[in-house]
């Protein structure tokens, strides 16, 4: 099984492909890509190591992108940009090799219980938008933070941006949610600049944990291009969905389709 899984099938690769643009699409209008990913690479029978390492070959594409695309709507706030990628980054790359020091019969029920846990951030409450983010959204400026950060803000700022980078490394989903709400509530950010500073953290701790995994073999690119490639074409269609009460219905489809996921890895480890 798990040599096949090494030289994917064509089908295999059709599927998780398949999986990689629900994933995008659904984590542009409610986040949690990473819910869909983690479980369906781990289902295939991939060894956790391989299968996580994998995710993040594929994860690493989708963040750069998102930053990009934030950066270039001038949602990215680049004094902040350089500590949050320098912090986040050491943390995923710590997270990473945290991760390499288990074993597999305590990685993959622990990834279990984490998947779980990771469902409760489709379900944190977040800021809606002001009148004045509202307004200055419809000319495309972006929102200022209410204060420029000042050197204790940097230390808080690298405290928590390594802190997530460490939990993304490790394992991820719920990384990106994490790091937006506490850029609006810690911060002050709007809701979309929020949005744009998070992904800076992102990238930088899939970087980091994508660089180690590379490093130990930890990554199929047969499988993670195609899937990355189905990710941000999921993205972009997501993107330009806008139906009234859709994140709501999203999120209850992850968690669905994750506890089934779940049930199904599970009910493998079972002796």
């Amino acid at each position: 099984m798990i040599a096949a899984l090494l030289a994917p099938s064509p089908t295999l690769i059709a599927e998780l492909a398949v999986g990689a643009f629900v994933a995008g699409f659904i984590n542009s209008i409610a986040g949690g890509g990473g819910l869909i990913t983690v479980p369906l690479l781990m289902a295939t029978g991939l060894p956790t190591p391989l299968a996580l390492g994998t995710n993040k070959g594929q994860a690493v594409f989708g963040a750069a992108s998102s930053v990009y695309g934030f950066a270039a709507r001038g949602e990215v706030d680049r004094p902040r940009a350089l500590p949050a990628f320098v912090a986040a980054g050491v943390g995923g790359l710590f997270g990473a090799f945290l991760q390499s020091l288990l074993d597999k019969k305590t990685l993959e029920p622990l990834c279990l219980v984490l998947l779980v846990a990771a469902l409760g951030t489709l379900f944190l409450p977040k800021r809606a938008p002001s009148a004045t983010e509202t307004e200055v959204a419809k000319v495309n400026q972006p929102v200022r933070p209410r204060a420029r950060i000042e050197e204790q803000n940097a230390l808080l700022l690298a405290g928590f941006a390594c802190l997530l980078g460490t939990y993304d490394g490790f394992f991820g989903p719920g990384t990106g949610t994490l790091l937006a709400i506490g850029y609006e509530r810690f911060f002050g950010d709007g809701v979309v600049r929020a949005s744009g500073n998070a992904k800076v953290g992102n990238f930088a701790s899939n970087l980091a944990a994508f660089s180690l995994a590379l490093f130990q073999g930890n990554v199929r690119f047969s499988i993670a291009l195609p899937m990355a490639a189905a990710s941000i074409i999921g993205s972009l269609v997501g993107a330009r969905v806008a139906v009234k009460g859709g994140a709501v219905v999203v999120r209850y489809a992850i968690v669905a389709a994750v506890l089934a996921l779940v049930a199904k890895i599970g009910h493998s480890l079972l002796p």
